[in-house]
């Protein structure tokens, strides 16, 4: 995935906790990476989808190309979160290894702008994950990943969580049409909580950016359930009308 050293930045990188919803589960993708370990045998590890910015790329162009690499997506939910700069995030002997043997320099301090994505994952290009190494990986079975990875996974995480709460950014994580139980199995996933049925498809249906459609669930074994979709121009003036204010 990296460029040649006369085109890279070695020492800004962006890193990406790309989450995808599928069977109940929130999950995120991962990428294994070979490096060889003290004796010079070849092992494989995990970490987050990341490269190191090209010389005249911004960082939200760098994130988008990082994303499109990976999933054969553009144009999805990208947003930064976080800052990650301390310097001994770079310190284990195979992660200095691995990237002179990926950068041909040797790189030992690396500041990196940490972002989060939430994909559709059955819209993503499945060739897209193989040619690169690329896993879904359920968020609960989420393996030790190198450099500082799985404290930017956890502030993601962390972050998805807080903004959960007060925007529907979840509704990206599903298909256009939805019902209201999936709804909340994924806001459960997220949460890692259960939630009451009754109080949230309360809440939920005092949304009138949640707008029902007249088609119900087909060949289930329980009474079907009518589909919804969200309408992102109602939600778009409701945000404007109210300013943030809750008087």
């Amino acid at each position: 995935m990296y460029e040649t050293v006369r085109t890279i930045n070695p020492h800004l990188s962006v890193d990406c906790v790309i989450f995808g919803f599928s069977k109940s589960q929130l999950k995120i993708l991962i990428i294994e990476r070979e490096y060889k370990n003290e004796y010079g045998e070849y092992e494989t590890d995990y970490k987050l989808p990341g490269d190191l910015i090209h010389i005249n790329e911004d960082l939200d162009k760098a994130a988008s190309r990082t994303l499109k690499e990976l999933t054969g997506l553009s144009n999805i939910f990208l947003k930064p979160f976080a800052l990650f700069g301390q310097p001994d995030r770079i310190s284990r002997k195979i992660d200095v290894d691995w990237l002179h043997t990926t950068t041909g320099m040797k790189i030992m301090r690396v500041v990196t702008a940490a972002y989060y994505a939430l994909i559709n994952i059955s819209e993503s290009k499945s060739e897209f994950a193989v040619k690169n190494n690329a896993h879904w990986i359920d968020m609960n079975k989420v393996p030790p990943l190198a450099f500082d990875h799985e404290e930017i996974f956890r502030q993601g995480l962390n972050h998805l969580r807080q903004i959960l709460r007060i925007e529907p950014i979840g509704i990206e994580l599903l298909p256009e049409k939805f019902t209201i139980r999936e709804l909340q199995s994924l806001y459960e996933a997220i949460l890692g909580i259960e939630l009451d049925n009754r109080n949230f498809r309360k809440k939920v249906l005092k949304s009138s950016y949640l707008i029902q459609l007249n088609e119900k669930q087909t060949g289930v074994a329980h009474k079907p359930a009518y589909y919804y979709r969200f309408d992102r121009n109602i939600y778009e003036a409701l945000k404007k009308e109210n300013l943030g204010f809750s008087f």
